[in-house]
């Protein structure tokens, strides 16, 4: 049995990590939350104290943490995976970060005769429950062959993009279209509650036709009730679009409706409502038009 160390359970990792369980995979977590460990531990999985001895334990280490200063902690230095990870040790990060860490990592797993690969994931909490997401794999082919049963575990659309960093600059384009999207349907359900139309129903036809999207089937309903438990927080979408204004402005890339939802991400965020989910845009949209919630 393939034995993968699962590091980050938070709301993503938590059912990724059970998934694999579920797929036959003998599974060791941590987390900075002890908690979460033992969470894993009563539903199957083994719990490991650090860093180093989940890797030293481990065939298949995979990444599910906060942002790229998270992943260079817990992959570089002494005490990191690289360095405690015997060669050929095939290491997975599906966290959300920086193509430029994508790539530092994967040249330094080179040292170590480590294979890396950058996979991060869309679809949220319940794509990552349901085990649907969407996974974006970059790094050598060879090595996203030899990971490709352990993803498809864990998604419905699994699809290899390019060498080191390419998973990581298609997730950003994936925010940019998500974080435009939910604005848009914020304004539409804004709008459509001015007129009195029925929401509800409005939704239910928009979703039918050429306006359809996956945030209005997913997102809509708990928009119109209000309801932004996080799936996933404005907090990390800021910090995803934090991303993708860096690496469009690197390429010379103009992306002047993707900055203008970045700031209003950034403003969700700057008024205390980091830990509500991205839908919650439609607050900001409201207060914009002297509105108070339905």
């Amino acid at each position: 049995m393939t034995t993968v160390g699962f590091i980050g359970l938070g709301i993503m990792g938590r059912p990724m990590a059970v998934n694999l369980i579920r797929g036959g995979y003998d599974v060791i977590g941590y987390d900075y939350s002890p908690e979460r460990t033992e969470a894993l531990a009563r539903v199957g999985g083994h719990s490991a104290a650090g860093v180093v001895e989940l890797v030293r334990g481990s065939d298949i280490v995979i990444t599910m943490v906060r942002d790229s200063a998270d992943v260079e902690a817990v992959a570089l230095g002494e005490q990191g995976i690289l360095a405690n990870a015997r060669s050929g040790l095939l290491y997975i990060d599906m966290t959300s970060i920086s193509p430029q860490t994508a790539r530092q990592v994967a040249e330094e797993g080179k040292t170590y005769g480590v294979r890396v690969l950058d996979a991060p994931v869309s679809g949220g909490e319940a794509g990552a429950v349901e085990g649907s997401l969407s996974i974006m794999v970059g790094g050598l082919a060879a090595d996203y062959a030899a990971a490709r049963p352990l993803l498809d575990v864990l998604g419905g659309t699994v699809v290899y993009v390019g060498p080191h960093g390419a998973g990581q600059t298609v997730k950003a384009a994936n925010q940019l279209i998500v974080a435009g999207t939910i604005e848009l349907v914020a304004e539409a359900i804004v709008f459509l509650e001015a007129y009195g139309v029925n929401t509800q129903a409005a939704v239910r036809v928009l979703a039918g036709g050429l306006a359809g999207n996956r945030i209005l089937e997913r997102k809509a309903e708990g928009m119109l009730a209000r309801q932004f438990e996080p799936g996933f927080r404005i907090d990390l979408h800021h910090k995803d679009m934090g991303i993708v204004t860096s690496a469009a402005r690197e390429a010379g890339v103009v992306i002047p409706l993707g900055a203008a939802v970045a700031q209003l991400i950034a403003a969700l965020k700057a008024q205390g409502d980091g830990s509500l989910d991205h839908t919650a845009l439609l607050k900001l949209v409201e207060q914009l038009s002297g509105r108070t919630a339905a």
